[in-house]
């Protein structure tokens, strides 16, 4: 549970959003109402935790393809582009702050991503 309140606190702290169940999972959207992470608590019995997020075009292929032990296509949203981010036991947070932060990215809208850019320390 450790991993899944980290990843809540990553998402949670970007501009105006909300967590709500999606397909019975945390997951988290945008003000405007656009998902961005969906977390997913033993990748469909791969025994792995992890999420799926949105992604910058090209962004999964490269990911995959580089580091399939970390990263995969996810079903029913891989088609899109989404990437699954598998998260085990020592997982660098960093990293995954940045990958949440860029899914949000891809779906936020103008005044959330201004917010995000004021919002933060100098």
């Amino acid at each position: 549970m450790e991993r899944l309140a980290r990843l809540r606190a990553i998402c949670l702290a970007l501009p105006e959003v909300v967590e709500k169940l999606s397909h019975g999972s945390p997951a988290w959207f945008t003000g405007n109402g656009k998902m961005f992470v969906s977390h997913t608590a033993f990748q469909h019995g791969s025994g792995r935790f992890g999420f799926w997020c949105a992604a910058p075009h090209g962004a999964q292929e490269w990911l995959v393809g580089a580091r399939p032990n970390d990263y995969f296509r996810p079903p029913y949203v891989g088609q899109r582009g989404w990437l699954g981010v598998y998260v085990d036991d020592d997982p660098d947070w960093v990293e995954l702050s940045g990958i949440v932060e860029e899914a949000y990215r891809c779906v936020a809208n103008g005044r959330q991503l201004q917010k995000l850019e004021t919002d933060r320390p100098a």
